[in-house]
């Protein structure tokens, strides 16, 4: 059943290109104007964070914007304030659109004594108040069951199977899908069957964290064109060597497809010094300048997803229709011609 009130978007600091871009997405889809709701998202001197929001909002169905990233502990802080401040200026429903879900590496205990930290996250977001998650290729699937909520996790393999069945069109044959880590076949496994390619696995031994000793081929890539797929890539350190090690496997090229680029400390530089002809990310995380300026590093944006996906939320549709293919190719616009 189609909503009374119209969907209203705010956005905390993390990604406020993304909360635009969003909005002109909607704004195109709805053939009306759709703006991110005015407040403002301060620092007191001591670094306590303050919401004000300048609109009514009572009764509105409210879609906050806002990826728990780095600084995680601040956007963190400033999605819970801004719910709060919802919430108590009686908004009727409030989803959390975080595209990209900050502590979802921490989703059970490795080792004694230690937490799990996804669960405490959603703890904290059910009890400020929101009702509803949407968010991008959760590090681990299971984090859905930690919320009493719905939680509609959206998948970047289908817009990675258009960008790639367009920057590769005409060597869709040599290509090789490739996972870095045991972990990660499913998801590997996921975009190659959505391109029709073979699957291989880079099996990785870790000393400590942060640290691979030693790196196994798992099939035969020899004379491919590799795709390596994850959902985060932080130092890049894991992602150079496994593209080094493909290489002296036999690859004829290496490119990778992360839908949440941390990047984080050196990993800009690691990346333009490997063997990797192209790095594509999504803007699940705002870019830095560094990162948009670096030359084999490309952005896939997602603003069409999440303005589709926040449309069928607010519609009651169906979200799932997002996981096909064909689905994405007119929201991207011919973006993906086919």
């Amino acid at each position: 059943m189609r909503a009374m009130t119209e969907p209203k978007l705010i956005s905390g600091n993390a990604n406020l290109s993304l909360a635009k871009s969003i909005a002109r997405r909607m704004s195109m889809h709805r053939g009306m104007s759709v703006k991110l709701v005015d407040a403002r998202v301060e620092r007191f001197n001591d670094q306590e964070i303050f919401v004000e929001v300048f609109e009514n909002v009572r009764g509105e169905d409210m879609f906050i914007i806002q990826p728990t990233s780095n600084p995680a502990n601040d956007n963190l802080m400033e999605l819970l304030i801004i719910t709060d401040a919802l919430r108590r200026s009686s908004a009727a429903r409030i989803t959390a659109v975080i595209p990209y879900f900050g502590y979802a590496r921490q989703d059970r205990r490795a080792k004694a004594r230690t937490p799990i930290s996804a669960k405490l996250v959603a703890n904290l977001l059910t009890e400020a108040g929101v009702e509803r998650i949407l968010t991008l290729d959760l590090h681990a699937t299971q984090i859905q069951g930690f919320f009493d909520i719905p939680v509609d996790n959206l998948y970047a393999a289908p817009v990675f199977a258009l960008d790639i069945e367009h920057h590769f069109r005409n060597r869709m044959g040599d290509l090789m899908v490739v996972s870095p880590d045991v972990g990660g076949v499913g998801r590997a496994r996921e975009l190659a069957t959505r391109i029709n390619a073979p699957l291989a696995i880079v099996d990785k031994r870790r000393e400590k964290a942060g640290e691979v000793a030693e790196m196994t081929v798992i099939g035969s890539v020899e004379g491919k064109t590799c795709i390596i797929v994850d959902d985060i890539c932080d130092t890049a350190g894991t992602l150079s060597k496994a593209a080094g090690v493909l290489m002296e496997n036999g690859a004829v090229e290496v490119h990778s497809y992360i839908t949440h680029g941390v990047l984080s400390g050196p990993a800009v530089e690691r990346i333009q010094k490997s063997v990797m002809k192209s790095l594509v990310i999504t803007d699940s995380i705002e870019p830095t300048d560094l990162v948009r300026n670096a030359p084999n590093i490309r952005i896939v944006p997602t603003a069409p997803m999440f303005a589709q996906a926040i449309l069928n939320i607010w519609n009651g549709t169906s979200v799932s229709s997002l996981f096909d293919t064909d689905t994405l190719v007119p929201i991207y616009e011919g973006m993906y011609s086919r």
